[in-house]
């Protein structure tokens, strides 16, 4: 699966308490979109990984989105 990121992205995770909060720039959020539209065309346990050293903002916590049936 090819990960293509629009120009300018920005992307933050954090979990706070029980709760994921992802906040996203509108490159962010488009590339995101792709992402997640890429990954439902994908075979079953395909996943992308997401944190600060590939993608996501410095002190993101880790996301890992997967494919299931």
């Amino acid at each position: 699966m090819n990960i293509e990121w629009e120009d300018g992205f920005t992307i933050k995770v954090k979990v706070e308490e029980n709760t994921v909060v992802i906040s996203a720039n509108k490159e962010g959020l488009l590339s995101l979109a792709r992402h997640l539209t890429d990954l439902a065309d994908a075979e079953v346990g395909s996943h992308i990984h997401y944190d600060e050293y590939n993608s996501l903002e410095e002190d993101s916590s880790e996301m890992i989105i997967e494919r299931i049936v």
